[in-house]
């Protein structure tokens, strides 16, 4: 069993994707990849061949008050994709297909 992970970056506050947004995935605080959104505000594979277990997802968006927005995810086997909504005050993440 793995799992693979994508995920993008929309800036809600301008209505666009958020192009060059740094993303980064760590397992136990041990850095597994990093990549920077293209010009869609997407990385369509951050990572693949993951073991199931917790992992820790980090954005870094354009935004004045979230400068850094991490998220602890529990992956399984399969495709995960988490995308992040971003705005200058306000921010929120899902689990997308």
């Amino acid at each position: 069993m793995t799992a693979s992970l994508s995920t993008h970056v929309l800036d809600t506050g301008r209505g666009q994707p958020a192009a060059d947004v740094r993303v980064e995935l760590s397992r136990a605080g041990t850095p597994i990849a990093s990549d920077t959104t293209d010009s869609d505000g997407r990385v369509s594979e951050l990572a693949r061949d993951l073991e199931p277990g917790a992992y820790t997802l980090v954005f870094h968006p354009p935004s004045p008050f979230f400068r850094r927005v991490e998220l602890e995810l529990q992956l399984e086997d399969g495709h995960y994709h988490v995308p992040l909504l971003v705005s200058p005050y306000s921010c929120a993440s899902y689990r997308g297909s």
